[in-house]
């Protein structure tokens, strides 16, 4: 009688004496990409034939809704096929200009390995995978962006730098120089992602951005991963920022603290310098 109210991830587990449930809701309208603090450069990526864009970011820092939002945007304004592999399946996206394929790991295919060597069967454009842990799945996701494909996954990765490195440490050594080769030729980007506390209630998205740029590909070839850093900062006038940078312009905007933002800092040393003098002090009163 109520229609659609409101849907939940949810997870079950027993405990000592009785049982526990987490929900975690699972927003029914989609935020734009500007909504989300994404620069425009982002949306280029969505319009790529080819590639590999890769979201990351501890559990619950809104991946799945920043991968559900660029998969709407490609929906409004792109005529493909698109099939997206979740475990579970958390945003269903009628048919626009897309045409999307929604598969659930465990109901509709049993591994997400098993559902991306289905997906090279079926001709998509463009595939999504809600995550990319195992290494055979990130094998085939490196072999589906390298066949020409627009590959969006998920890591648990904290910024672009550990990102690279993740994927290629994911291989055996002896396999390793090959993977730099083709993560070096189909990587278009990487979105790392942390959810703050928002003033005066709620929560915002700071983001690391890296962008395809012409030293990104010799720098992972040659294994250079921690010059990565360098080409984020390099490429500011181009869309890329530095964690620490997206979480100063936050509070820069008065959208977080500056205790906040100290605290997700990754170099806190220098976050603090960029700080004014007494900043951090102010708000811990």
């Amino acid at each position: 009688g109520y229609g659609e109210v409101a849907r939940f991830r949810v997870s079950i587990l027993k405990q000592k004496g009785t049982v526990g449930i987490v929900l975690r809701q699972i927003p029914t309208g989609l935020l734009t990409l500007e909504q989300l603090g994404l620069p425009a450069q982002i949306k280029d990526l969505l319009f790529r034939p080819r590639g590999m864009v890769l979201v990351t970011g501890p559990t619950g820092s809104g991946k799945s809704t920043t991968l559900a939002s660029m998969i709407n945007v490609i929906n409004q304004e792109r005529d493909c096929h698109i099939i997206t592999i979740e475990d579970p399946i958390e945003f269903v996206h009628p048919k626009k200009k897309s045409v999307i394929v929604h598969r659930e790991v465990g109901e509709h295919t049993q591994t997400f390995g098993d559902a991306l060597k289905g997906a090279m069967r079926h001709d998509p454009d463009i595939l999504l995978l809600g995550e990319m842990r195992e290494l055979e799945t990130i094998k085939l996701a490196l072999g589906c962006a390298s066949m020409g494909m627009l590959v969006f996954g998920t890591l648990h990765t904290n910024n672009a730098p550990k990102t690279v490195d993740r994927i290629i440490n994911a291989f055996p050594a002896d396999e390793q120089n090959q993977v730099r080769v083709m993560l070096a030729g189909c990587l278009s980007g990487v979105v790392a992602q942390l959810l703050c506390k928002r003033q005066p209630k709620g929560r915002v998205a700071v983001h690391e951005i890296l962008l395809k740029h012409e030293a990104l590909p010799n720098t992972i070839r040659s294994g250079a991963i921690a010059n990565i850093r360098a080409i984020i900062e390099s490429g500011k006038n181009d869309g890329m920022t530095t964690m620490d940078w997206s979480l100063m312009d936050r509070v820069n905007d008065g959208s977080i603290s500056a205790k906040e933002a100290f605290m997700k800092s990754s170099n806190k040393q220098a976050f603090q310098h960029l700080l004014k003098p007494g900043e951090l002090e102010e708000a811990d009163h």
